[in-house]
């Protein structure tokens, strides 16, 4: 008898993450993939003085609904500010 497994359908969602200076130094993406199970493209990411001594990321996240969800709420109570992309087709995005 074979079985199946039918995994929780994926979902993309790009959102721009600014990482305020204290934070600079922490694996915020790294933990949002090991803690949440996300999977994680870094569209674009500046770290430089043009930057008001804050991260700024964009970021594509995919995973589970609640996978998700559960990662915006950990970045919220770090109060890393959190911008939704509403086309995920384009890349109109910039620092």
């Amino acid at each position: 008898m074979t079985s199946f497994v039918f995994e929780s359908s994926s979902t993309r969602l790009r959102v721009r993450l600014h990482i305020p200076q204290c934070y600079l130094q922490e694996p915020i993406i790294s933990q949002m993939i090991s803690r949440h199970g996300l999977t994680i493209n870094i569209m674009r990411a500046e770290l430089d003085n043009h930057t008001h001594h804050q991260g700024c990321f964009d970021l594509e996240l995919r995973g589970s609904l609640s996978q998700i969800g559960n990662c915006l709420n950990y970045l919220e109570l770090l109060n890393i500010k959190i911008f939704g992309k509403p086309n995920t087709d384009g890349d109109s995005w910039h620092c």
